[in-house]
Order: structure tokens, then C-alpha cells, then sequence
């Protein structure tokens, strides 16, 4: 009779950590993405992001395909949830705040707004990668900043549109450093084309970081 293996808990405790944490470190990641990061098998992977997922620390997602797509459906991408993220206590928005700190310190508040513009680029990239699928620029931007964990959508106003995000992953480090929120202000007024304005953020302790994107501006013709 063959005997079972049997996995002690505390190790698939600390495995679903590390699933969790390269999620966490790598953003939104398939089954496969996971398994070649952490030299997995992709079913232990699977058994792990689900009892992730269950846990509601995970939530699964379908995964957008840039250019031609292949035969199938697209894989599952796995992103984390708030309460997943809650898990790992914001040590790494503490790492981040006092690496802030440094760079203000040693370059002054420009070298901090540059780089709060340089982690803007990913957004900039995949929207101008992916901007041409969609009926308008605001709606490509909702599901780029969806791919990247900001739990976004949008809400008409009579004024225009409000584009609504419902999750902020570096909300804790804008607190102290808004030049991310201001960044972020400017990339989507250069996306969107429209001078856009930012009325609440999770930062500041709004429930919900809300951006006014105005109607277009009709000119009346000249008789």
C-alpha cells in the first residue's frame, strides 16, 4: 500500500503567502505566471489560489489579450482583494514612505514628482496599446486602471462623466506624498484629452478616489 504525503499546514500556509505576495509584488498574474515564478507545480499553484480565493483574499479575473488572440478562452488573471492586501500589513507601503523620504532628502520635491510621473508609464503604455478597441478614451482608461488593481468605473453626472475608483494599492504612501495622486491627475488629462479634476481621493480619507471628466466643449461656429 502506498503511503500519502502528507504536506504539514504551516507549509501550505507559507506557500499560499508566497503565492499571495507575488501577486502582490508582480500584479495581477495567471495560474502558469505563478507556477514558473515560484517553481510550482501549476496544480499546487491552483490549489492554493483557491483556497485563496475563497478566503476572498483573491478575486479571479479574465485576462485581456493585446493583438491577435488565440484559440480558447483567455487565462484567469488572479489580483488581490483589499482584505488580501490587509494580510501583509503595508510593510511595503512603510518601505516605500521612507524610500520617499530619502529621495525628497537627496533631490528635493522634483526628483519626488518625477517619480511619482515615471509610475504613471505602465498606465500610458497599456492605454495607448489598447486605446483603439474602445468606443472612448475614458472607457480604455477604466480598464486599464481595472487590469492594475484600482477597482474602477464610470458614472455619468450631467456635467460629464465621473470616473470612480474604488481601490487605491499606494494610498497609504499618497497620504504623505500627493505628488502620486497629482501625477496620476495630470497623466489622465493627457490621456483623456479634457481637464480633468480630481474632487475626492482614498488618500485624503474619501471612500472613493473620484476624478470629473467635463462633456466636451462645443464651439459654436462664427457667422
Amino acid at each position: 500500500m502506498t503511503e500519502q504525503l502528507v504536506v504539514p499546514e504551516h507549509d501550505d500556509a507559507s506557500t499560499r503567502d508566497r503565492v499571495a505576495r507575488s501577486i502582490l509584488e508582480h500584479g495581477p498574474s495567471t495560474a502558469a505566471d505563478l507556477a514558473e515564478r515560484l517553481h510550482l507545480t501549476p496544480a499546487a499553484v491552483r490549489r492554493h489560489l483557491t483556497v485563496l480565493t475563497d478566503a476572498g483574499q483573491l478575486e479571479p479575473r479574465e485576462q485581456r489579450v493585446y493583438g491577435q488572440r488565440g484559440r480558447g478562452r483567455p487565462a484567469k488573471v488572479f489580483v488581490l482583494t483589499d482584505a488580501g492586501r490587509e494580510t501583509f500589513h503595508h510593510a511595503y507601503d512603510d518601505l516605500a514612505i521612507r524610500a520617499l523620504r530619502f529621495l525628497r532628502e537627496a533631490g528635493g520635491a522634483q526628483a519626488v514628482t518625477a517619480f511619482a510621473e515615471h509610475t504613471m508609464d505602465e498606465v500610458r503604455r497599456r492605454f495607448t496599446a489598447e486605446g483603439a478597441e474602445y468606443a472612448t478614451p475614458a472607457d480604455a482608461l477604466t480598464d486599464v486602471l481595472n487590469e492594475q488593481g484600482y477597482v474602477a468605473n464610470l458614472q455619468p453626472v450631467a456635467s460629464g462623466t465621473q470616473l470612480c475608483q474604488y481601490h487605491c494599492p499606494v494610498s497609504h504612501v499618497a497620504r504623505e506624498f500627493p505628488e502620486l495622486c497629482a501625477a496620476e491627475t495630470r497623466l489622465f488629462s493627457e490621456l483623456l484629452g479634457s481637464h480633468v479634476q480630481r474632487i475626492a481621493t482614498i488618500a485624503h480619507g474619501d471612500g472613493v478616489c473620484t476624478t470629473h471628466i467635463p462633456h466636451p466643449v462645443e464651439r459654436k461656429k462664427v457667422s
